[in-house]
């Protein structure tokens, strides 16, 4: 083993060692990084006790992909790992950016594999030269902090983590450490295409090299706006602490306090309370929360992101929107909204197939007459969940109809703070 190959394994191992003896996914491609990722990995598992599990997503865009899969698939069984092919089927959509769907369908790919199979997290084979190129096209965008932190080493996907252990290493070092090995690898052609932002951002790196401006610098640069993201995450984190509280299902924060907040933290307060309701897994644009944020100031308040956001002269009220779930219906031992589990007393008539949850709505709650006494207003109760039967109402545990129901929230303050603290 070459002294530099020893560097890499020690930097992929920091990751996950010292930790718990787990089954991790490897998302592979077959291109060098990902490869190079499979090997490494397969390296440190032997010293560290891991397991290791792959998977190859093919999105449809190119006929080779397939073979590149199955070029996987042998090269995870010579390394004596399972290998499993996921495949996209939104390539035919025309709608939006190719890309970017591309990409969002690939993590939930991932993060679906890697819950069927118990796994808790995924390593990604991004390097240093991604996080330059990912640094130079937010830049374009003339974002903030977060946005230029570029990639996160650890991402939360609901129960998965995404683990980026290369980030700093680079491409170069990788192909390497491949070719000292006498490994082989896939090229992309799409990775030669000027249509798409990442090739061009690649490109422009070769020519600002003589200003300085180097994957290095940029990846530093990158890793320097993340220790600025987790503070201001943190400064975030203890005002939501005092001046956010949950009743029901709603967030309630104390206008008051939130007015006085610098804007970037009253910002990223918004931004976390509209995604720990909806769901979402990001946040609005800035330029739709700086409208927010000014609703706010005015007391007049606004619909975003699929919430309602409230105001009286005490307090801001976030809750779903009740047009965002309007149609939204899960069979009662679902859970709805990603959110809410409702339980009860069925009883003989109720145990039956049929039921189903479905948002309480207007008609819904003229049924109840006891709904003041929640201390929920009206509005925010449309959007709560309640189960229903044959068109007649069976529960709605937020509005007090049904004895015995409950409705438990799946996602409690300690996501929402979690989430602060992630941005």
């Amino acid at each position: 083993m070459t002294e530099s190959t020893s560097l890499l394994k020690e930097i992929v191992a920091g990751h996950f060692l010292p930790g718990p003896a787990e089954e991790i996914g490897l998302a592979v491609s077959g291109g060098g990084d990902s490869m190079a990722l499979m090997h490494l990995m397969a390296e440190v598992a032997v010293e560290g006790g891991l397991r290791l599990r792959v998977a190859t997503v093919d999105h449809g865009l190119r006929p080779e992909a397939a073979d590149e899969a199955a070029r996987v698939g042998e090269a995870a069984a010579g390394l004596g790992l399972p290998h499993e092919v996921l495949h996209w089927d939104g390539a035919a959509d025309e709608t939006g950016n190719l890309q970017d769907r591309a990409r969002r369908a690939r993590y939930d790919l991932l993060a679906d594999w890697a819950r069927r199979h118990g796994m808790r997290q995924i390593a990604l084979g991004h390097t240093s030269d991604d996080q330059a190129e990912t640094f130079l096209m937010r830049l374009a965008r003339a974002p903030g902090a977060d946005g230029l932190s570029g990639m996160a080493a650890r991402r939360r996907m609901g129960a998965v983590t995404l683990v980026r252990p290369m980030l700093e290493i680079s491409r170069s070092c990788l192909r390497n450490y491949l070719e000292t090995c006498g490994l082989t690898w896939v090229e992309d052609p799409s990775n030669q295409d000027d249509r798409f932002d990442r090739v061009r951002a690649r490109r422009a790196l070769e020519v600002l090299r003589p200003l300085g401006l180097t994957v290095q610098t940029l990846s530093e640069t990158a890793k320097n706006m993340a220790s600025v993201r987790n503070a201001l995450g943190w400064y975030a984190f203890t005002e939501a602490q005092r001046l956010v509280r949950i009743q029901g299902g709603d967030l309630v924060i104390e206008r008051s306090g939130f007015r006085v907040l610098q804007p970037e933290i009253a910002r990223r307060l918004l931004s976390q309370a509209l995604i720990w309701i909806s769901g979402s897994d990001y946040p609005p644009r800035r330029r739709a929360l700086a409208m927010a944020q000014e609703a706010v100031r005015s007391g007049s308040g606004m619909t975003l992101h699929g919430c309602q956001i409230s105001v009286t002269p005490r307090e801001l009220r976030i809750t779903r929107e009740y047009a965002a779930v309007k149609d939204l219906s899960v069979p009662a031992d679902g859970v709805w909204d990603g959110r809410w589990r409702l339980s009860g007393p069925w009883g003989d008539r109720f145990g039956a197939a049929g039921a189903e949850i479905r948002p309480l709505g207007a008609e819904g709650l003229r049924l109840c007459s006891e709904w003041r006494a929640s201390g929920l207003p009206y509005r925010s109760l449309l959007g709560y969940p309640s189960v229903w039967m044959d068109g007649d109402l069976v529960a709605a545990p937020h509005a007090g109809f049904g004895d015995g129901w409950r409705a438990d929230l799946l996602r409690g303050e300690d996501a929402l703070h979690t989430g602060l603290l992630a941005q």
